[in-house]
């Protein structure tokens, strides 16, 4: 019995030391920051300001040779950078641990269309891959549902709670939906010609796609003998209270998505990944649809584009007035969602003003998101979550972070990884 209680001790101390770090306590005492430069994440940048903030509000953004009375505990950060807290668009942070562990994998559900399933109340607060986002600035978050047709319904979460309800920031934003190709390969696992080619099924596809909104449309219209749960979930495409993020490729695909969602009456459309967009630009700012790119560091997905143009793309979409924010889907998702903020360092090497790179992952990401009105940038009256950095955060040798605020509060920066370095880097100064 002794050592079975032991190893009970044992197993708790280990849980415990490894443990996420506790949520931060509600701001309690009003906060002002001076002497940094301010990136406001609007285009605008404040040399030398004050930012000052309380009860998990920004109270005052200016310059810090405005004569007004700071507030509460005054922080010196002088030769530093503030931000506003980072947003990873599309991700699916929280739905899974261990991907080689099916347990812990939570980010699609079976059939094929599933408007009804809700990522949020599968989302797991406690992640240690979730706490990792955080010492690069990245605070916020869509969780995103993923497979089938129509994956299901994202929301959009702070990262420093106990549980998913603690994390929602708005719940239900968007349903997702995957496009289908208009072109296929052959399996050639199987032996067959692995050439692209013509998919004789696309047609079929897209109208089963305006069958299925069709129906749903003439269901919420109708008298509802029947509950339909799929359907339910879908009355906020038409009523306008949510926004269908289409995940599609090709110029076509993107044409006939944008045309069949539109006459089904869907009010707002965001696309995601968008490879072809530039062809349609036209289009996308007549209709007013955002994009969330793919991250840079990929090939093109098309023989005939430039070798750069993963780089590039960004840029050629912004300069046609087009609302461009920073996405996390594919290989390594999870873990590769606290590069976000390289990612639009990388769009900035190429051509894009760093200014406007800082857009794609606080300002735009907020306005595709809907949450605007709360965060996104460091404006009077919306929520404090922002950073401070050493230095400019889009790049990875300079972002180090000294302080960072969820809704006014001051939150740890403490994880398994950072306990881990702090272990082994002291490793040899030791011996």
């Amino acid at each position: 019995m002794k050592k079975i209680i032991y190893s009970l001790l044992v197993f708790f101390c280990i849980g415990n030391m490894i443990a996420q770090q506790t949520p931060a306590d509600k701001q309690s005492t009003a906060i002002s920051i001076e002497g940094a430069t301010a990136h406001l994440g609007n285009g605008e940048v404040i040399e030398n300001s004050l930012i000052m903030f309380n009860e998990g509000k920004i109270t005052f953004v200016g310059s810090a040779m405005m004569r007004i009375a700071r507030m509460g505990t005054v922080i010196n950060a002088k030769g530093k950078h503030i931000y506003p807290g980072f947003i990873a668009a599309n991700a699916s942070l929280g739905l899974a641990e261990i991907d080689a562990v099916k347990a812990s994998v939570d980010v699609d559900e079976i059939g094929i269309n599933n408007p009804h399933i809700r990522s949020l109340i599968a989302y797991n607060a406690e992640s240690k891959v979730v706490e990792s986002m955080r010492p690069n600035g990245v605070l916020m978050a869509q969780i995103t549902p993923r497979g089938g047709s129509i994956s299901g319904t994202s929301s959009i979460v702070q990262l420093d709670a106990w549980n998913w309800e603690d994390a929602a920031i708005k719940v239900d934003d968007a349903i997702h939906m995957n496009w289908p190709s208009s072109f296929t390969r052959g399996r050639w696992w199987l032996g067959e010609d692995p050439a692209l080619k013509p998919d004789t099924r696309y047609g079929k596809n897209t109208d089963d796609i305006a069958m299925y909104f069709a129906n749903a449309k003439n269901y919420l219209a109708g008298q509802k003998s029947t509950i339909n749960l799929p359907f339910e979930a879908m009355k906020g495409l038409f009523d306008g209270s949510q926004r269908l993020f289409i995940h599609v490729n090709g110029q076509k695909e993107i044409t006939d998505a944008i045309t069949i969602a539109k006459n089904a009456g869907v009010k707002n459309i965001a696309l995601v990944h968008a490879e072809g967009a530039e062809s349609v630009t036209d289009l996308l700012v007549q209709n007013n649809i955002g994009v969330v790119l793919e991250r840079p560091h990929r090939n093109p997905n098309s023989e005939d584009d430039a070798y750069d143009y993963t780089y590039t793309i960004a840029k050629t979409l912004m300069d046609k007035g087009i609302t461009v924010a920073v996405g996390m889907e594919g290989q390594m998702e999870r873990m590769n969602t606290r590069n976000l903020p390289f990612y639009a360092g990388t769009f900035a090497a190429h051509g894009l003003n760093k200014e406007d790179a800082l857009k794609m992952i606080t300002s735009n990401s907020a306005k595709i998101l809907g949450i605007s009105d709360m965060v996104g940038t460091l404006e009077v009256g919306k929520d404090a979550t922002l950073f401070i950095s050493e230095g400019d955060a889009l790049d990875m040798r300079t972002n180090i972070l000294s302080k960072a605020f969820i809704q006014g509060r001051d939150i740890s920066l403490e994880t398994h990884q950072t306990e881990l370095w702090k272990r082994y880097s002291n490793k040899y100064k030791s011996e």
